[in-house]
């Protein structure tokens, strides 16, 4: 049966890793659809390495070399559009290249780096009260035209099991209790976990660790970096995984194929 495979990265820049391991991935792996995160690059810087891909999305952020996301695809969508819906939505928000979403036959797809709420919480005001109820918002009215796929770093470990040491990041960024609740506001809208759904009480499955102190060796890290989908499209996984083994970055790709 045909399969249709996609692929989610945050590659912490991806000038710096075009110098690494990026080539032999894409070369090894080459999924249909590439979506990537923290691309900390403008179009042209992005278009002058020459990526194996026909159809090339690029929405860097206003500021130089920072943030941006970016879909790789072998088919060309029906439609690439940046950011949120309305204009006025838009204007409430920095220019920080945080959303680029494709249409396709068949669904919704929403490449998504959400804001970090900052080591001393400078952020988790906008991440929270502003940032999520745009994207809940966004996502709802997408998913009443087509199902949705939405992937990329949400900046946040959902439960205890998605980080090695829970007790000890209680409340830091990324795994407080606003952050969490805004990521289960999510699920309550309606979108599917695709990982917990078919792993629930599977631990150590991580996709972010910090460069310190051997975290990635020891798999000391957090399950940050996800797919998640309309209840429709549950049936058509055939499989989803993280990559671990896949070096480069502070972040691993995620990879999921749909029954096409």
């Amino acid at each position: 049966m045909p399969t249709l495979s996609l692929c989610s990265w945050n590659v912490n820049g991806l000038r710096a890793i075009a110098k690494k391991t990026f080539p032999e991935f894409l070369k090894a792996k080459a999924p249909d659809v590439l979506c990537l995160q923290e691309i900390k690059a403008n179009a042209e810087q992005a278009q002058a390495l020459e990526l194996p891909y026909p159809f090339c999305y690029w929405h860097p952020a206003d500021r130089p070399g920072y943030s941006g996301t970016a879909i790789l695809s072998k088919q060309k969508p029906l439609d690439v559009q940046t950011g949120f819906l309305s204009p006025k939505t838009v204007a409430a928000h920095p220019q920080e290249g945080r959303i680029l979403r494709a249409e396709f036959e068949e669904f919704f797809l929403v490449n998504v780096y959400v804001p970090n709420a900052k080591t001393d919480l400078s952020r988790l005001e906008y991440r929270t009260q502003s940032w999520g109820p745009d994207f809940r918002a966004l996502l709802s009215t997408l998913a009443k035209k087509k199902p949705v796929i939405v992937c990329g770093d949400f900046n946040v470990a959902h439960e205890e099991i998605d980080l090695a040491r829970p007790a000890d990041n209680h409340m830091s960024a990324g795994f407080t209790d606003a952050e969490r609740e805004d990521f289960s506001k999510l699920l309550k809208a309606g979108f599917v976990d695709l990982l917990r759904h078919e792993n629930p009480q599977t631990p150590g499955l991580y996709s972010w660790w910090s460069y310190r102190m051997r975290a990635r060796e020891r798999n000391v890290g957090w399950r940050i970096d996800y797919f998640l989908s309309s209840p429709a499209l549950k049936s058509a996984v055939k499989a989803h995984r993280l990559m671990p083994e896949i070096q480069g970055s502070d972040h691993c790709p995620v990879w999921l194929e749909l029954k096409a």
